[in-house]
């Protein structure tokens, strides 16, 4: 397996970011590329999100970037800041 697969899988691991937020544990989760449509695509930067907050009526690709990361309150209200919700739980998982 690649180091990139590998992290992706690992993302996978933690379920969708944002229903962890939310309060409501691990939920499953498609792996969603940060910067997708743009020539900084990279399996190192990506975020698990539900069904819902991936594709849904309240998710990234419906609602858009600005709308979606005020609604979640997502750090620095871009999509990067997902990043940072990825390398928190990643560091937990590490640390437990």
């Amino acid at each position: 397996m690649s180091a990139a697969s590998d992290h992706m899988e690992r993302v996978a691991s933690i379920g969708c970011v944002v229903c962890r937020k939310l309060g409501y544990g691990y939920t499953p989760c498609e792996v969603h590329h940060i910067g997708e449509g743009s020539s900084k695509r990279n399996d190192f930067l990506t975020a698990g999100l539900c069904r819902e907050h991936h594709q849904g009526a309240t998710g990234f690709h419906t609602l858009k970037e600005r709308a979606f990361c005020s609604m979640y309150r997502v750090p620095h209200e871009r999509e990067w800041g997902l990043l940072a919700w990825v390398n928190e739980y990643l560091a937990k998982e590490v640390a437990a």
